[in-house]
């Protein structure tokens, strides 16, 4: 996306026309989805050092009285411990791409793959807000936080107008050691932007996850014949009039960007997952949350 100093007043009145048209649709369709997970009780919260008062437990073994509540046991038969909430949480980033790529689709009947990324991603920082964890958008130069209020920014922003570029490119951002990342794209574009970009993180101690997000003709190649391929973006134009040739060379390319992406992750303590948009949305916005809410790697 063209940088902020230079975006002109009528692209900015456009993607606020367009975010103000496409919001309430993804914060719905994000808020139905984060409701299908349940968090327990109390979500991500744990006794721990802190200065919020989290319950009352019965005093045991191993208590000194100083831990004691006296005021609380003077009103039963028992001591009771005044614990805390475990306040060490994370601080979570994430990249949501939405280049001209992300906005393919093989069928009318399934999402875009820029549509499915935005829910899913809006969802997991729906279910981490909860949690109490602050989040952000890693275009945003400000830090993450939290609330309800951080998650209506993002949508907001998340609903503008993408970038006009082929394949997004995650942005280069200082994260604090110990933050987590979450980065969803289909990853399709330029590998050293995505070397370089992991890399980075890595360097900075962040843990994460990869989500690629393709449409199933990309995994089947269904073409056949005459077939003029053309970008998103329209840059880039091919006709061929033996589709079906390039199938295992296509596929075989693939392949190789998948074991690409799993490597990378694996290498530098990340998780990945392929997603396909025919596939249920809520068991990717699982593992997503088990990867990054999870205990640190």
């Amino acid at each position: 996306m063209t940088p902020a100093e230079h975006t002109t007043p009528e692209q900015l009145r456009h993607d606020a026309e367009e975010a103000a048209t496409g919001f309430p649709a993804l914060m719905a369709a994000a808020d139905q989805l984060a409701a299908t997970i349940s968090l327990g009780a109390h979500g991500r919260r744990r006794s721990g050092p802190g200065d919020e008062f989290w319950q009352y437990r019965i005093a045991g073994a191993g208590d000194s009285l100083r831990d004691i509540d006296w005021r609380r046991s003077a009103r039963a038969d028992a001591d009771f411990v005044r614990q805390m909430e475990w306040q060490n949480l994370q601080a979570v980033h994430l990249w949501i791409d939405r280049s001209a790529a992300m906005g393919y689709r093989g069928q009318d009947s399934l999402p875009t793959k820029g549509e499915r990324a935005r829910i899913l991603g809006l969802a997991t920082a729906i279910l981490l807000a909860k949690g109490g964890e602050s989040v952000g958008l890693m275009e945003d130069p400000n830090p993450p936080k939290h609330g309800r209020g951080q998650i209506t920014k993002m949508a907001m922003r998340l609903a503008a107008t993408g970038g006009k570029t082929e394949y997004g490119v995650p942005p280069g951002k200082d994260m604090g050691r110990g933050n987590r990342a979450l980065l969803i794209s289909d990853f399709l574009g330029d590998w050293d932007h995505v070397l370089a970009a992991l890399s980075r993180a890595a360097d900075q101690r962040v843990q994460g996850c990869l989500v690629q997000v393709l449409d199933p003709s990309e995994e089947s190649f269904p073409f056949d014949g005459r077939t003029i391929f053309q970008s998103m973006g329209e840059s880039i134009s091919f006709e061929t009039r033996r589709a079906r040739a390039l199938r295992d060379d296509y596929l075989a390319r693939l392949a190789e960007r998948k074991d690409q992406l799993d490597s990378l992750a694996r290498r530098t303590g990340w998780m990945y997952l392929c997603h396909h948009t025919d596939q249920p949305a809520q068991a990717a916005l699982m593992w997503i949350y088990n990867a990054i809410a999870g205990p640190s790697r």
